[in-house]
């Protein structure tokens, strides 16, 4: 019918209103608490299975770990007293090379022959293609270490597994990951009292701890990541370790930088495991405090450095009339940042700032892991010939201590360019023999050597190559006087010093008993810092260890 218009009919007398939505608002919240039912019993099922897959990877555990100590005995043989020696056991699998890694290693292993007769000093390596005995005499030779006891070394088959090659990216996880699998060998070739990480693999040490059941400590040389690093992905800058084409990325470098705030996590889960923690320098220490937060037993132990070899050297006036060569010390890594060395000291040569002085040399001496390294080396070379510099250029490649010493005698200018270097035992050296240091304005050289001592400059520090050409340059127009008076010798004093202590402090907090003995260390001071050689032993002073 036209005009009729449709309307509500009112619900009867005494009922409510019917409302249209009010079924669907019900029915949703019918299918809500099924869901929520639903998740209930899911999740007490799920629950239960986790906790039977924790007690069934508790038992493993426990298992593997008393399987390892029943190994250990049978491993293991009495001494000739009839008492199981002490297991002390160095995990350094490139013990062979020649850096300063390796003088704290050998250096450690003599002192704990010298102090512990019931010690037996074990050194888990993966250089297979020599013996102990040409490991042991390369460790004479290089640093004119001579150890008074045997030492048992255990052969590693899967070194490969640390090898920077392996892992073109994700690098550092990678490598960490391998050393978990290398660790796994060495512990079942060999099952410690104490296991020390003296290489900077981390990630061994929960291994060692949980599963070998051993007291472990680490002596760190460099952190495997660092808060510099996170600030160096943070801000987009290019470094050998972050390729261009990741900071020109806004992508690339945030995930990056995600990638490394994980990593930096597990790294500081892994190394709070440990008992005792050595760091080598002040830098190094801020780094480890902030990632694995264990100042209680965090200490700094500063390297051994065998100043008293290169303070004999005799110091000249002149050292010579008609040459004169800037030594670089230092592995050839690519963190020690050659090619910059390289190209200032081409730098320094092309802008003719010498003038009339006599001709310069420059030296470069290191030691080579592997093949790696070996063209690493080529790659320099073939710098040279780019820049021209060839002839000026020399490379001396694992060289005999003597030899050191000999070319250390000769220079004038002690070379170093690594960013964020950890300590600089190199650069300790080149003071020592009388050399005008100038190192990389950042880590260990710029907070503990290269420092104002008794309002003497005690060397140079530069952040380029610009800088370093033209401090360079500085110090060869200096007068012969002038040089002697800034050279890292001379604020050096030499005193005596009574109740020292070396690595044993690490045995000393692991429970194990150390000779109460007064000793004499003779103690070079360099920019207020004391860096100690306890006769022939690797000591540091009492007052040289820091504990947080």
């Amino acid at each position: 019918m036209r005009g009729r218009q449709c309307r509500m009919v009112p619900p009867p007398r005494g009922q409510p209103p019917r409302l249209p939505a009010l079924g669907k608002m019900v029915s949703g919240g019918l299918c809500l608490c099924g869901l929520i039912r639903l998740l209930c019993s899911l999740l007490i099922p799920a629950l239960f299975l986790s906790g039977i897959l924790c007690v069934c990877v508790a038992v493993l555990l426990w298992g593997i770990r008393f399987w390892i100590q029943q190994r250990k005995k049978q491993l293991t043989s009495a001494g000739r007293d009839g008492k199981r020696p002490l297991l002390v056991a160095f995990f350094h699998p490139y013990c062979n090379a020649g850096g300063g890694g390796e003088r704290v290693l050998w250096c450690a292993i003599r002192t704990l022959q010298k102090k512990y007769r019931n010690v037996t000093c074990v050194v888990y390596t993966g250089d297979r293609d020599v013996t102990g005995e040409e490991i042991v005499e390369g460790a004479f030779r290089r640093f004119s270490i001579k150890l008074t006891h045997p030492v048992k070394f255990v052969f590693l088959e899967k070194r490969y597994l640390v090898e920077a090659s392996l892992y073109p990216h994700f690098t550092l996880l990678g490598q960490s990951l391998g050393s978990v699998f290398l660790g796994w060998e060495a512990l079942l070739k060999c099952v410690p009292d104490i296991y020390i990480d003296s290489m900077g693999y981390a990630f061994t040490l929960p291994l060692f701890k949980y599963l070998g059941g051993c007291h472990v400590g680490c002596y760190i040389h460099y952190p495997t990541i660092s808060t510099d690093m996170l600030s160096v992905v943070r801000n987009q800058d290019t470094r050998f370790n972050n390729a261009a084409f990741i900071t020109n990325s806004p992508l690339f470098s945030r995930f990056k930088l995600v990638y490394y705030y994980f990593f930096a996590f597990m790294y500081g889960l892994v190394g709070s495991c440990s008992d005792v923690v050595m760091v080598n320098s002040s830098w190094t220490l801020n780094h480890i405090l902030s990632l694995w937060r264990a100042g209680a037993c965090t200490s700094v132990v500063y390297p051994p450095c065998d100043v008293q070899t290169f303070l004999d050297i005799p110091l000249e006036a002149e050292k010579s009339a008609c040459e004169y060569s800037i030594v670089s010390i230092g592995q050839f890594r690519p963190e020690k940042d050659h090619p910059l060395q390289i190209r200032a000291f081409a730098k320094l040569l092309k802008e003719k700032r010498l003038g009339q002085q006599p001709s310069l040399k420059l030296i470069l001496i290191g030691g080579c892991r592997n093949q790696q390294d070996e063209e690493r080396v080529d790659n320099l070379k073939r710098l040279c010939e780019e820049l021209g510099v060839s002839n000026n250029v020399t490379f001396r490649i694992n060289i005999p201590f003597e030899e050191l010493k000999r070319h250390l005698a000769e220079a004038t200018i002690g070379l170093h360019t690594m960013w964020n270097e950890h300590f600089g035992i190199g650069v300790v050296e080149c003071m020592a023999a009388g050399t005008v240091i100038l190192a990389h304005n950042s880590g260990g050289p710029k907070l503990d050597i290269v420092v104002p001592f008794e309002g003497h400059i005690t060397g140079f520090l530069a952040e380029n190559e610009d800088s370093y050409a033209e401090r360079m340059a500085h110090i060869l127009s200096l007068s012969p006087e002038k040089r002697s008076a800034e050279d890292g010798r001379s604020p050096c004093g030499c005193t005596n010093k009574s109740q020292s202590k070396g690595i044993s402090s690490l045995l000393t907090q692991l429970s194990l008993p150390v000779p109460l003995k007064s000793e004499v260390s003779q103690v070079c001071i360099f920019g207020g810092k004391r860096y100690s050689r306890i006769l022939h032993c690797y000591n540091f002073v009492l007052g040289n260890k820091t504990s947080m």
